[in-house]
């Protein structure tokens, strides 16, 4: 498997970097395209990368949130793969800014071939869209600082991951895990039936050094995976704490990890 880094809050070489997340991902020849941050950046990496976007043929969406999302108005004719309520009216509760999608559903399913499914769909054999992730732990998904069109709790029911298979084992890929990243690997494992993680890699959504850090560093020692890859919506705190557990290491747009 390979994995580009086509977007990113940080950027390598002479790439661009923003607010966002967009990865290019080739499993046994085919192409798709994970979140497209919320600009057409991930389009001017893709080129100076040499990497030809009208050879996709999926685009998965991870969730409904702009930094992920709001970059499908610069594609079309390609199958999108999303939960359903990646398109509801969403705010942030400290300021009321909307942080959803800008592009509507009807507009997203006149563009594309829509596939909503709140169950893991599978892409191909060995890809898998997970769908709705069910929340179980104690520790994580337990507080949220976004809210609905009728000011309620958001907890993005809509976020989800990509998991790929690979000589009988896991790679996960995360847009945020607002579902927190330790059930949806736990999610990956049941519905995949394998055990054996490779690496996870993508937006854990920890902020600080606090104990859903703590809980989650912990998690990944007993699975013994060898990649954690957090970038994108895990800040510096966390990130220095998987630093020092980890051989991780800073994703940016640009790197190219082959798993």
């Amino acid at each position: 498997m390979k994995l580009t880094v086509l977007t990113e809050n940080t950027a390598s070489d002479n790439f661009l970097a923003e607010h966002g997340l967009s990865y290019f991902i080739e499993h046994n020849g085919t192409k798709l395209l994970f979140d497209t941050g919320h600009s057409n950046i991930f389009l001017k990496n893709a080129e100076q990368l040499n990497i030809n976007l009208d050879d996709v043929e999926i685009v998965v969406l991870s969730h409904g949130h702009w930094d992920h999302g709001n970059g499908l108005k610069y594609l079309k004719n390609k199958t999108l793969i999303c939960h359903p309520y990646a398109f509801i009216k969403r705010y942030r509760k400290s300021d009321h800014t909307f942080i959803g999608l800008n592009s509507k559903f009807l507009e997203l399913n006149h563009k594309f071939k829509l596939i909503n499914t709140r169950k893991p769909h599978y892409i191909t054999e060995n890809i898998i869209f997970l769908g709705e992730i069910p929340k179980l732990n104690s520790f994580e998904s337990q507080t949220t600082s976004f809210v609905d069109c009728h000011d309620k709790d958001d907890f993005i029911p809509d976020d989800s991951a990509l998991v790929i298979i690979q000589d009988n084992e896991l790679i996960i890929v995360s847009g945020c895990a607002h579902s927190g990243i330790c059930n949806i690997t736990e999610y990956a494992k049941k519905i995949s039936k394998i055990n054996k993680i490779k690496a996870v890699i993508g937006g854990f959504h920890l902020k600080i050094n606090d104990i859903q850090t703590k809980k989650t560093i912990r998690y990944f020692q007993d699975q013994k995976i060898s990649g954690i890859y957090p970038s994108h919506c895990t800040e510096l705190p966390a990130i220095k704490e998987f630093q020092k557990k980890f051989k991780t290491q800073q994703v940016s747009a640009g790197m190219v990890f082959n798993f």
